[in-house]
């Protein structure tokens, strides 16, 4: 006979006194608590639209010159709460808009259809089926994070666990122009305490020295592939150490790795790959030629794909960085809520425009300011 001692005997009465009512009290509570999943017999809605965003200045690389840029925007509708999405196709990696909305439009059925609290395996099957166009894989990827977030109630960046306070600088990008449109676009980046500079043309030393000329802060260089001889490279480099420059985006094309092992072994400055790191898969292989890696969203396909990105370079040892495309606050903003892993940000491509559609991320004193709202954090621009 097993024998209790009063207390528990008094304990076990209390329970067995309490009355239906507050055992139904009891359950509600705990429903409140819990996040309330959906179903997947519900199939959601999913939109696309391309935007048309005009750029403040005109925006020139070695790779193009422009005055605006598509980009994709995706909807993901399913129990009252709406995820956005975006992704920013460009040439150089043979997308554009219309093929990044067709490829969503491709796998509409399967993802509207699947759930979205499986959004991991959903995105591999999603993948699977779409070989290329990333953009538009990435804009996919943001909506049902950002449905995720909202639907669990907090930011993005606490499902990732990381503290907001430890979100790093941004860069302000300076593309390539005349001296004296140069400079005024330095005086309009007074905010922000380093700056990021586009060269990889024949006017390189002119565009370092019109910068020079109006500000001595720290500066990060992106040549876009444009040198292609090593030597010169190298030269390149070399002289830009003496500028204030704190390191080097994709100096070569991203085809010559063999020349950017030379090139790394003789450079006075950290390299950092961008256009040579579009995939997780391809993190291993810039042990050697590069110091960092530069991570977008638009080029590896979302969130998810970002996040193993960076964690694999860390584990090599290599600096991480979050960069992006000319885009909207909705991809610039999800790839803010993953910058507390990260040494650097060059998150700007929504202060590039001038007629973003929404607001998220901020800037405050040059640092980002991640909204604490649920999901991505986004508000119709214009909003109080």
């Amino acid at each position: 006979m097993l024998l209790m001692s009063p207390d528990l005997c008094a304990t076990v009465v209390k329970w067995q006194s309490m009355t239906r009512r507050d055992a139904l009290k009891t359950a509600a509570l705990g429903s409140i608590a819990a996040p309330q999943f959906a179903s997947a017999a519900t199939p959601a809605r999913i939109e696309t639209e391309i935007i048309r965003l005009k750029l403040q200045h005109t925006w020139t690389t070695v790779m193009s010159s422009s005055d605006f840029r598509d980009t994709l925007y995706v909807r993901y509708s399913k129990d009252g709460i709406t995820g956005h999405g975006e992704g920013a196709p460009i040439v150089r990696y043979k997308e554009d808009a219309k093929g990044a909305q067709g490829a969503v439009n491709s796998v509409r059925d399967l993802v509207a259809s699947g759930d979205p609290w499986e959004f991991s395996k959903l995105m591999s099957e999603v993948f699977h089926r779409v070989p290329d166009a990333w953009a538009g894989k990435a804009a996919l990827d943001i909506a049902l994070m950002d449905w995720i977030g909202q639907k669990l109630g907090i930011p993005l960046y606490r499902y990732f666990g990381l503290d907001p306070k430890d979100a790093p600088v941004t860069t302000f990008s300076i593309g390539i122009d005349s001296a004296e449109v140069t400079k005024q676009k330095v005086k309009e980046a007074s905010q922000y305490p380093v700056l990021k500079v586009k060269v990889g043309l024949d006017v390189d030393e002119q565009t370092i020295a019109s910068i020079r000329a109006a500000t001595d802060k720290p500066l990060r260089v992106d040549a876009n592939e444009g040198w292609t001889d090593k030597e010169v490279a190298v030269r390149k480099i070399n002289w830009l150490a003496t500028k204030g420059v704190e390191f080097v985006e994709q100096p070569m094309p991203a085809h010559m790795m063999e020349e950017m092992h030379w090139v790394h072994q003789r450079a006075h400055l950290p390299l950092i790959a961008d256009e040579a790191a579009l995939h997780p898969s391809d993190i291993p292989k810039l042990v050697g030629a590069f110091d960092g890696v530069n991570v977008k969203l638009d080029k590896c396909g979302g969130i998810l794909e970002a996040y193993r990105e960076i964690q694999i370079a860390k584990s090599l040892g290599l600096k991480t960085m979050l960069g992006c495309m000319i885009s909207s606050s909705v991809s610039v903003t999800a790839a803010a809520h993953l910058s507390p892993l990260v040494n650097y940000a060059d998150l700007d491509g929504n202060l590039l425009i001038a007629n973003d559609p929404f607001r998220g991320v901020t800037v405050k004193d040059g640092k980002l300011v991640l909204p604490d709202r649920p999901g991505l954090g986004l508000r119709p621009a214009g909003s109080a």
